[in-house]
């Protein structure tokens, strides 16, 4: 049995005064990775007073290893940017590669007084919502 890698990954972005929230659906990998991490630095660019950036990763069907590299990267850019990460609504499947990894703690490290997790962080009310889709350049690889 063979799989073909998902080539396709749709972002839809919500803001508000002080977030912005990024649903992520179809796959975060190396045929993708690179549209997520464009999409971070635009919102982190274009968006002033923006104190957190929330990925909801609701109808995130899968995460390889770049996929987890672009997360790492996605945090050291809100670090420098001086926004606060969360990663909602995680699966099982995520939180278990993250855990493995010891990424877990640092990529959605719970604020003081509060917590994150799988089921944290409710969709804010939309000001502004826009559809980006997302797709690579590259041609499907054969299988």
């Amino acid at each position: 049995m063979t799989s073909t890698p998902s080539s396709r990954l749709h972002l839809t972005c919500v803001s508000t005064h002080d977030t912005v929230s990024i649903e992520l659906r179809g796959a975060l990998d190396r045929h993708c990775g690179d549209l997520l991490l464009g999409a971070v630095g635009r919102v982190l660019a274009e968006s002033v007073g923006l104190r957190r950036l929330r990925l909801d990763c609701t109808d995130l069907a899968t995460v390889d290893t770049t996929g987890l590299s672009v997360l790492l990267m996605i945090r050291r850019r809100t670090d420098a940017a001086g926004v606060r990460l969360h990663l909602d609504h995680r699966s099982a499947q995520l939180d278990r590669m993250l855990q493995v990894t010891g990424t877990l703690d640092h990529l959605d490290a719970p604020e003081a007084g509060g917590h994150s997790g799988s089921a944290a962080g409710q969709r804010p009310s939309t000001a502004s919502e826009e559809s980006i889709p997302a797709r690579s350049g590259r041609p499907e690889p054969s299988s």
